[in-house]
């Protein structure tokens, strides 16, 4: 392995702040409307932060998907794209990125991630109950497995159900429980297992490429394949050169490499991975290309644009091979500990260790007093919005879906996720965050409930809509203006 000097830059004055390896060029005005003008758009929403319209959002933390700055390379890129319908010169050079960042030989391009699940799913759950063990699901994946009649389970170490643990990656699917599932249902009965790359539902938090290594004796000994959810591949990656001594001075192309190179079939959206639109499978097998390349006509578009846009094309290749710059990949990690540390002294509590894709609330705790079948996650978000105009997002029990019998199913946490997109928020919009988070932990008894009053039966948490269980809005709304005069 090459030896390489790690980022990092200290200040002379001790003080530990991330440092932005980028300078701004272009600018996006931002509104910051009033506290009441904040509730109203609650309401109209149906506390859904998905449904709330931009012009009333300040800063916006729902999620990094299609949300990262692009570069002005990625940018530049775009302007020589090639529109053919078929054969276009932007797919290979598409294809040639991924070859050379992920290390496939044969991809098929997709819309985005969650087509490629879709895709997934299609082809290789061939009947009712077929299980795919996981180190923790997502919801737009459960969501493909079981339209299509799969089943999931979840195959983590106890650690990584402790928020405040500090284990370096609670991601590790546990090898013992793996072994022992397949046993029990038959490797005849898992089309696949998938590994997620970081487990987004948990605080995104990472698996070591150890485990990985031993999910691949467990899947060789049983002559199955691995799925690699690759969307937060880069940040994974990065966290490995932090806390994995095996691979402390490793580069970000070997150890993005290392992890590629374990799993039979790749996945990602490129909304999160390169900083894109679009998304892909891709595979070393061709056997498993050509299992896979007809549905992409079926449901995607033809096999060299797969429903995306040639210019976005262009700006993924770009993309993928900027994630092997660390100094691109750092920026958000960086900032989302500095945000998740600088809380936690304060008093709020957070997911540790810090880990990407956004700083994680624990709202089971800060919000204990709200029972779990009025989603405190959900609640603790809308409040949020009210008090900072800051959209986060639920990752709870709204995020997951009834059962078979429609039987409510209770997540096994209950998060507020504030998504750090890279290169997007300045630090003093991160510290904002932090103060504004702050006043509503010292004010969290004011916060109450939610109820559906509109609920679709697949993906609720994209389209529901809620209501308060009592008036409690209005006594946030009415502290807050005791405490912060006619601040915005």
């Amino acid at each position: 392995m090459t030896k390489k000097q790690t980022v990092k830059i200290k200040f002379y004055s001790g003080e530990d702040i991330p440092l932005e390896l980028h300078k701004v060029r272009v600018v996006q005005k931002l509104n910051l409307v009033p506290i009441e003008r904040r509730l109203e758009a609650l309401f109209e929403s149906g506390f859904n932060t998905f449904r709330l319209n931009t012009k009333d959002v300040f800063l916006d933390m729902l999620t990094d998907s299609g949300t990262n700055a692009m570069s002005d390379m990625q940018v530049s890129a775009m302007m020589h794209a090639d529109d053919a319908y078929a054969g276009s010169q932007s797919f290979f050079r598409l294809q040639k990125a991924v070859e050379d960042v992920l290390q496939k030989k044969y991809f098929l391009p997709v819309h985005q991630g969650r087509a490629a699940e879709n895709v997934l799913a299609k082809a290789y759950i061939q009947k009712k109950g077929d299980l795919i063990p996981m180190n923790y699901h997502f919801t737009t994946a459960l969501a493909h497995i079981t339209q299509y009649g799969g089943r999931i389970v979840e195959l983590l170490y106890d650690e990584a159900y402790n928020i405040t643990s500090e284990h370096p990656f609670k991601g590790n699917m546990n090898i013992e429980k793996l072994d022992a599932v397949i046993r029990e249902t038959g490797k005849e009965n898992i089309p696949f297992i998938r590994m997620e790359a970081s487990t987004n539902l948990i605080g995104g938090q990472p698996f070591s490429i150890q485990n990985l290594r031993e999910v691949r004796k467990i899947a060789d000994k049983y002559g199955l394949r691995i799925v690699l959810d690759a969307s937060l591949l880069g940040e994974n990656a990065y966290l490995i050169i932090q806390r994995e001594s095996e691979f402390l001075h490793s580069s970000m192309a070997e150890v993005i490499g290392t992890i590629t190179g374990l799993a039979d079939i790749v996945y990602f959206s490129a909304r999160k991975l390169s900083s894109s639109r679009g998304g892909g499978i891709c595979t070393g097998n061709e056997n498993i290309y050509h299992e896979l390349e007809g549905l992409i006509p079926l449901f995607e578009g033809f096999l060299t644009y797969g429903g995306i846009s040639v210019r976005e094309i262009e700006a993924m290749a770009v993309g993928l091979y900027e994630t092997l710059d660390e100094t691109m990949i750092c920026q958000s990690p960086q900032f989302i500990s500095y945000l998740v540390r600088s809380l936690m002294s304060k008093g709020v509590p957070m997911v540790t260790p810090p880990g990407v894709l956004g700083a994680h609330v624990d709202a089971m705790q800060m919000c204990s007093h709200i029972p779990q079948l009025q989603y405190p996650a959900g609640a603790l978000a809308a409040a949020f919005f009210l008090v900072s105009g800051v959209r986060g997002m639920e990752r709870g029990s709204i995020s997951n879906q009834r059962d078979e019998n429609g039987n409510e199913t209770y997540a096994d946490m209950e998060l507020l996720r504030l998504a750090v997109p890279r290169r997007v928020f300045t630090l003093s919009q991160i510290k904002y965050v932090e103060d504004r988070l702050v006043w509503l932990n010292e004010n969290r008894h004011l916060i109450g409930g939610l109820k559906f009053i509109y609920e679709p039966p697949v993906l609720r948490f994209f389209m529901g809509g809620l209501e308060p269980v009592s008036d409690w809005t209005n006594k946030l709304v009415a502290k807050f203006r005791e405490d912060f005069g006619d601040s915005l």
